[in-house]
C-alpha cells in the first residue's frame, strides 16, 4: 500500500510541475524485498540446558537491497506462542537471557529491515533448564502436524498426528482426545505409541483435539487444543 501511495504523490508531483505522459511512463518502482528467515543456531532443538542462564544465536538475516536487519525474539512456554515470557527486538544475533529452573521453553526468531518489512518466523526450537540435577523431566508439548490448524478439509477420515519429544529421551505414549466440544472430552486412545490416529469425521462440522504426552515415570505434558472444520 505504501508503494502505491509513493507513486500516487510523485505523478501529482510531475503532473503540478508540469510533467508530462512520457515522464511518468519513465517511473520505476522499486519494490523492497523480504529479508530471509533466520536460522536458529543455539541452544539446539531438545537441549537440556545445565544452566538457567541461556545464550541464544542464530544467523544473520540475508537482505538483498542492503537494508539494516533488526531482529525479534521471542520465548514462550508453549509452543503454540500463547504464553510468551519475553518478546525483544535487538540489532546482533546472540543475546543471553536468564529464565525459570526447571522448564521447557520454546523460541523463535524473525528479521525485519529498515522498511518495516519482516520476514516469517524461524522453526521453533525447544529446549529445558535444568532444575534437580538427578529429577525426571516433563515431556515436551506435543506439535502439530496435521490436520492444519483452523484448516477446512473434505475428508470423511481425518489422519490426526503430531511430534513429541523428551530430554531425558524416555520412552513416550499418548492419550487422544476429540470432538466437536472445546476442550474435547471424549478420550479416543489411551497410552498409544504411535503419534498418528485416524479418526471418522462428518461433512460441516468443526472438531477439536488435543494430546497428553506421558512419559513412563508418570510426568506428562498437556497439549494445546487445536481444531479444523470438514467442507
Amino acid at each position: 500500500m505504501k508503494k502505491y501511495l509513493y507513486l500516487i504523490l510523485v505523478v501529482n508531483f510531475l503532473i503540478a510541475c508540469g510533467g508530462s505522459g512520457d515522464d511518468i511512463e519513465s517511473i520505476a518502482v522499486v519494490e523492497n524485498k523480504t529479508p530471509s528467515i533466520p536460522v536458529l543456531m543455539a541452544p539446539v532443538n531438545n537441549l537440556l540446558c545445565t544452566d538457567n542462564t541461556v545464550t541464544f544465536n542464530w544467523g544473520s538475516s540475508l537482505d538483498l537491497d542492503g537494508d539494516t536487519i533488526n531482529y525479534t525474539m521471542q520465548i514462550a512456554t508453549d509452543n503454540l506462542f500463547l504464553q510468551i515470557v519475553l518478546d525483544t527486538n535487538i540489532k546482533e544475533t546472540k543475546t543471553t537471557f536468564t529464565l525459570d529452573k526447571g522448564k521447557a521453553y520454546y523460541w523463535r526468531v524473525k528479521a525485519t529491515d529498515s522498511k518495516n518489512e519482516s520476514s516469517s518466523f524461524s522453526s521453533i526450537f525447544q529446549f529445558y533448564t535444568e532444575g534437580i540435577a538427578s529429577e525426571n523431566h516433563s515431556p515436551f508439548s506435543p506439535g502439530l502436524v496435521s490436520p492444519k490448524l483452523s484448516s477446512v478439509v473434505q475428508i470423511t477420515t481425518a489422519t490426526l498426528e503430531w511430534t513429541a519429544s523428551d530430554v531425558d529421551n524416555d520412552t513416550l505414549v499418548f492419550d487422544i482426545f476429540f470432538g466437536t466440544q472445546n476442550p474435547p472430552l471424549q478420550k479416543l486412545s489411551a497410552n498409544q505409541s504411535e503419534t498418528i490416529l485416524n479418526v471418522e469425521v462428518a461433512s460441516s462440522k468443526e472438531y477439536f483435539w488435543k494430546v497428553v504426552v506421558k512419559d513412563l515415570k508418570g510426568a506428562q505434558a498437556i497439549g494445546q487444543v487445536w481444531n479444523f472444520k470438514t467442507d
